[in-house]
């Protein structure tokens, strides 16, 4: 299947009630690669997608009263539908975000997972039984949906995102109204083919396409209809949509930003720690919340791992995610590149060393090559927001109660990365470090069979492994007299 095909195969529409809708108004997506325009989405208004809230919350009775065997069913037979259609995917997945199609691959499998892992969930939903302490009467526990979701997805892990919110979702016997990012529709638009195809009866998901976020998805968190909502984002969003979610103390889980920190002791093994870094810095092209932000090296091996570390980011080969041989595709838009770009600039005027890249490609597309920075000096703004590009911001320390001072002075607490071969250390490293997760001696913690998800400003909740499943669920207690 030609590029060209793989975007005409996608419905445009807005998906409602198990129909594509058309609207008045259409946004364009672009390619990233080129800044050439792939096709033309609806544009959804308030009243469009209050419709699909009306869906949503009609669907959500007969839903919930289906047997969890079903729900799983159709989780399952969308599971091997995208493992059928993997190249399309990926091919439309990079046309609209960029990445290399490799990784495109990888994150249509990844994204399968999380359906498998749900499917396998929805029939193991348990409650309790217990009699009370003083005699008397017994407790009855039971879990039920906790009713219509609204679902807000990012750019950078199109498909991913949509299926770790959409598969718990559907598992628990949840309803929903998913709104992508604007700058990567297509994905989820694909993802809602997909699942009709699956059997999924109409009005369980619903996908409202917009340009105009905040004053379209309000009205679904204001209304009391809406009883769950799941953002991965800003933190600076995030906030806001807590303040909306509040006014109907409606359950959340927010993933949210991070700044993650690195950390390479005297005594790591040198190949596992580059390899780690590159990993944990530069998949998706470093757009990544859980990208290593901070690089803290020990002083006694910084020489050797800054060698190695901008020996491999040099061997990458920039370009459009289509070509054969791409590591490092374009980043989302030319706001980014001019973020990226201002970071680094900022720390070399203050002091630090450009060993490596630093400079805005000038060709067509939205590139920003491989980079790495040292001496990055304290106060930077390279190290305390999230750079969200293919930049390895290094620095050094001498010790062990130091750099976890510098890793844990962030208001982000999402991932921590640490490089060590003694267990003792790891583990009490890991157990210091103030973060949702840690990944130690590897540079990949995502897993759809993990608990994914932050403290602090990082994000509520938990997306994945045996808790996911419990964020769409509400706990019920009946009484009973003996």
């Amino acid at each position: 299947m030609t590029p060209t095909e793989a975007i005409a195969s996608v419905p445009t529409d807005l998906f409602v009630a198990g129909s594509w809708r058309a609207t008045a108004r259409t946004m364009p997506v672009e390619n990233p690669a080129t800044g050439e325009i792939l096709t033309h989405v609806a544009d959804a208004d308030a009243d469009e997608a209050m419709t699909a809230l009306d869906a949503a919350a009609t669907a959500q009775p007969d839903w919930a009263r289906t047997p969890a065997r079903e729900r799983s069913e159709i989780l399952y037979r969308a599971f091997e539908l995208l493992h059928a259609e993997v190249d399309r995917l990926a091919t439309i997945m990079t046309l609209e975000m960029g990445k290399p199609l490799a990784e495109s691959k990888g994150e249509i499998a990844y994204a399968a997972e999380f359906f498998r892992w749900f499917a396998e969930e929805a029939v193991r939903i348990d409650g309790g039984h217990m009699r009370a302490p003083a005699g008397g009467a017994r407790f009855l526990v039971s879990k039920q949906p906790v009713g219509p979701c609204v679902l807000i997805t990012p750019w950078n892990f199109p498909m991913a995102m949509g299926t770790r919110k959409i598969g718990p979702a559907i598992a628990a016997g949840c309803t929903s109204v998913i709104k992508p990012a604007e700058a990567t529709p297509l994905s989820t638009l694909a993802l809602a083919d997909i699942l009709q195809r699956a059997g999924l009866p109409d009005g369980v998901v619903n996908v409202v396409t917009t340009s105009r976020a905040g004053e379209v998805m309000e009205p679904l968190l204001l209304d009391d209809r809406s009883r769950k909502l799941s953002f991965t984002g800003s933190t600076a969003v995030g906030k806001k949509l807590l303040a909306q979610a509040a006014q109907t103390v409606m359950r959340t889980s927010m993933e949210l930003g991070g700044n993650a920190p690195l950390i390479v002791f005297d005594d790591a093994d040198m190949d596992t720690a580059i390899a780690g870094t590159i990993a944990a810095k530069l998949r998706n092209i470093g757009q990544a919340c859980t990208a290593a932000n901070r690089i803290f090296v020990h002083t006694s091996v910084a020489e050797e791992f800054t060698r190695r570390l901008t020996e491999e980011m040099a061997a990458r080969r920039m370009g459009p995610g289509l070509e054969e041989g791409v590591t490092i595709g374009p980043l989302i838009d030319d706001t980014a590149v001019q973020k990226v770009a201002s970071l680094v600039r900022s720390a070399a005027d203050g002091g630090a060393k450009v060993l490596l890249g630093g400079v805005p490609d000038t060709g067509p597309g939205h590139f920003f090559p491989a980079t790495v920075v040292t001496d990055v000096p304290a106060g930077a703004e390279l190290g305390s927001t999230e750079i969200f590009g293919p930049v390895a911001a290094v620095s050094t320390f001498t010790d062990e109660d130091e750099v976890i001072a510098r890793a844990n002075a962030t208001p982000h607490g999402l991932v921590s990365y640490v490089f060590t071969e003694s267990l003792r250390r790891g583990l009490r490293v890991s157990d210091a470090l103030e973060a949702g997760m840690v990944g130690l001696n590897q540079g990949v913690v995502s897993n759809p069979a993990a608990p994914f998800g932050g403290v602090k400003e990082s994000g509520l909740g938990r997306e994945g492994g045996f808790v996911g499943i419990e964020e769409f669920l509400d706990t019920k207690y009946i009484g009973i007299p003996d």
